[in-house]
């Protein structure tokens, strides 16, 4: 998986090596929102592409039942969540590990897991690393287990806004295998979860992504 470069925010780093994104702080308030009336309260949850650590810190402080496992691709961001777990972490947020969420296999290595969560990804990976993330996701959440993935999507095939417009087209003249994904696309590749999109601001929305309970 090889993460686009473009980006509207380059996080800003600390002597401590913690790195701190705009978005990352704009958008943890509304995603936490979503996160207190549908993420389970115990069990395991993994982190995607846990970025600069600021998540992770902060939803694992929220939710004290569930260890929370954050990892990442990149060596500087995966300093950087560390960091922020020396600095601030509670004693349930684990230490970053590498994990490649577009490599086939991944769910027997890291699941079953109650809850995922992949922010701000999927528009930065091909649709062939789209679909092999979404495969092993449903597979890897547990019974009864809830995904969630954060993000900005095509509606019908179309951007929403003229800023949507323009970075989908920035990202896909840097490499046209990238950008939006569909959101229907998305929606029928996560089958035989069960999902629901909830509208968030700035044009993107939050796919709730269920896991049926065996037997019930």
């Amino acid at each position: 998986m090889t993460r686009a470069p473009i980006h509207p925010d380059r996080p800003d780093a600390e002597e401590d090596g913690r790195l701190r994104a705009p978005a990352t702080a704009r958008n943890m308030g509304p995603i936490l929102d979503v996160l207190l009336s549908h993420a389970p309260r115990e069990g395991r949850a993994l982190e995607i592409a846990a970025g600069t650590g600021e998540h992770a810190v902060a939803f694992a402080r929220a939710f004290p039942g569930l260890d929370w496992q954050p990892s990442d691709i990149d060596e500087t961001r995966l300093a950087s969540i560390a960091a922020w777990a020396r600095a601030e972490g509670p004693e349930t947020l684990r230490a970053p590990i590498y994990m490649d969420a577009t490599r086939p296999g991944w769910a027997e290595d890291h699941g079953p897991v109650e809850m995922i969560l992949a922010v701000n990804l999927l528009h930065l990976i091909s649709k062939r690393e789209t679909e092999t993330l979404l495969s092993e996701m449903t597979r890897a959440l547990a019974p009864g287990g809830t995904g969630f993935l954060y993000g900005p999507f095509l509606r019908d095939g179309a951007t929403t806004s003229a800023g949507d417009a323009q970075f989908h087209a920035s990202l896909q003249a840097q490499d046209a295998q990238i950008g939006y994904k569909d959101l229907a696309w998305v929606v029928d590749r996560l089958s035989p979860l069960v999902v629901t999109a909830q509208e968030m601001p700035a044009n993107n929305l939050m796919l709730i992504a269920r896991q049926a309970d065996q037997g019930g």
